[in-house]
């Protein structure tokens, strides 16, 4: 497909000057691309600038938003999460093809801290330093032994952006993976290691292989309980578990109960259940219904396993989709298949 005319960019938030300046800069050998950064940054000046827009960049467009936008052909969302965007666009395809794409330009950052995550609880990091911070002085192994990662068996759950670079960071540790994943025929770039394949019917036989569980599969009405009672006793009591994919992939309660039984050994938990939690009568705010931070065995993380927002890296992604546009191209990265939900 040959584009003629001039590329219209939509940004419907915000950028800072620093990413606007890049924007502008990476784009600036193009001058068939014009990016619009609207002021005031709101609906109504949006739908004012939207009619011509070829392209839209943002994260929660309104529906209004996306009907007025008639010459809309190309919608990037910057973020990986799309459960939200998925009713708008099927409701849109009804009308016509708009194609959506998310971004992953913060996967490199996901899965280092997803590894962050597995050492310190593995080497009873966060313990260890409160004690230190009481003035305890080397507790030793009584109190909190670290647990070798040396012969474990890791499972990837999902083989994406994040999971693929896990398994690369990881890799030269004496380890083992297995990885279960939906489509293997999307498997281009060979493994750093071998590995053991699994696909969804194999879920139960994927959790009894290994002990160690790393989450990093999008949330769809397929994925949400996935992980319940019974799948968490399969990991076995040595197992440690690691979710940096969205909370609803694991039962809440379920995992609570896992922890406080010790059915699994651990866990570290960046991604949660309720992301607008009222405070208690401390002040505190806990974003689940279960008092995760009274257990011992979990370390907690609130959802910042993309940090730091400020890399502007991060946008790349998000630029080469638009310079393919403009140049014709229909291979964009990302893209989401509205039925598999991601």
């Amino acid at each position: 497909m040959i584009r003629n005319k001039n590329t219209q960019v939509l940004f419907i938030f915000e950028p800072n000057i620093k990413l606007r300046k890049y924007f502008e800069q990476k784009l600036n050998s193009f001058s068939s691309i014009k990016l619009l950064f609207p002021e005031p940054a709101n609906e109504k000046t949006w739908l004012k600038h939207c009619a011509n827009a070829d392209i839209v960049v943002g994260w929660r467009p309104t529906m209004r938003l996306l009907q007025e936008a008639k010459q809309l052909s190309l919608y990037i969302n910057p973020g990986a999460g799309v459960q939200h965007l998925v009713p708008l666009f099927k409701k849109l395809d009804n009308i016509r093809k708009v194609i959506l794409v998310n971004g992953h330009g913060n996967s490199y950052f996901t899965a280092q801290h997803a590894v962050a995550l597995l050492l310190a609880l593995m080497n009873q990091v966060v313990h260890h330093h409160n004690w230190m911070r009481d003035g305890k002085w080397r507790t030793g192994d009584s109190e909190a032994k670290s647990i070798p990662l040396r012969d474990r068996k890791i499972g990837l759950l999902g083989y994406g952006n994040v999971n693929t670079k896990i398994h690369k960071f990881l890799s030269g540790f004496e380890i083992e993976f297995a990885v279960l994943r939906q489509h293997w025929k999307k498997q281009i770039e060979p493994a750093p290691t071998p590995i053991k394949k699994y696909t969804p019917a194999k879920l139960y036989n994927f959790l009894q292989y290994i002990d160690i569980l790393i989450i990093s599969i999008p949330q769809t009405t397929k994925s949400i309980g996935l992980i319940g009672k019974q799948e968490l006793e399969l990991l076995g009591k040595e197992a440690l578990l690691v979710n940096i994919g969205r909370g609803n992939i694991i039962d809440e309660e379920c995992l609570f109960n896992a922890l406080k039984n010790k059915t699994i050994k651990g866990a570290a938990i960046d991604v949660w259940y309720n992301y607008f939690p009222e405070a208690d009568l401390k002040e505190k705010k806990y974003p689940s219904q279960f008092p995760f931070h009274t257990l011992n065995n979990i370390i907690l993380s609130p959802h910042r396993a993309a940090s730091p927002f400020d890399d502007l890296r991060r946008w790349d992604e998000v630029i080469e989709n638009i310079v393919r546009f403009s140049e014709g191209r229909n291979d964009f990265l990302n893209i989401v298949d509205l039925n598999e939900e991601y």
